[in-house]
């Protein structure tokens, strides 16, 4: 088994799967290394090769568990003394990384052409089915499909734009990073 071929089809998944456990960035990083690291050091003690993803997912559930209880040994949290809010990922003022996208939807929506907008608003936002919208609108279905997948390709394109996305293997999004103070779209 080769620890590089493992860790490109794995990296990106054990990294979304610390993210939804760790709200600091720096931490997951560290968190992914100390990962990366055992996996080098022990990977030869896998017998089936199957098995290697439950192990991966083990390693990083288990970091997870130890960053945490390093942080309650250093802050005392288990003593009541003041909590440090942003080291804990179960906070409540804590945005998901697509609650904080979600904020630019409207805004990027609004600035396609108006017979866009007024499609992707019925359909994303307010529910509407594809079907009843080309119905109510007397228009074929498989037209309508098509257009509604361009104007989602019109808002991907204003989003890549605006931020650099990192990208799951299966396309889910893991982190953005603004590209700067000029984008005001949203």
């Amino acid at each position: 088994m080769n620890v590089e071929i493992i860790w490109k089809e794995y990296s990106a998944r054990l990294k979304a799967f610390l993210f939804s456990n760790v709200s600091n960035p720096d931490d997951v990083e560290d968190l992914l290394q100390e990962i990366l690291i055992k996996t080098y050091q022990h990977l030869d003690d896998i017998v089936e090769i199957t098995k290697v993803k439950s192990w991966l997912f083990q390693v990083a559930n288990n970091s997870i568990i130890d960053f945490y209880r390093k942080k309650a040994k250093d802050k005392n949290l288990d003593q009541g003394q003041n909590q440090d809010q942003d080291q804990l990922w179960y906070t409540e003022g804590d945005k998901s990384i697509y609650q904080n996208l979600s904020e630019c939807i409207l805004p990027f929506i609004q600035a396609l052409p108006d017979d866009e907008a007024q499609m992707l608003i019925s359909i994303e936002i307010n529910g509407v089915s594809q079907k009843e919208y080309a119905e109510k609108n007397g228009m074929k279905y498989s037209t309508l499909k098509s257009r509604v997948q361009k104007s989602r390709d019109k808002i991907n394109s204003l989003f890549k734009e605006c931020c650099e996305l990192s990208i799951d293997g299966q396309g889910n999004i893991m982190d953005f990073e603004p590209k700067g103070q000029h984008c005001k779209k949203c």
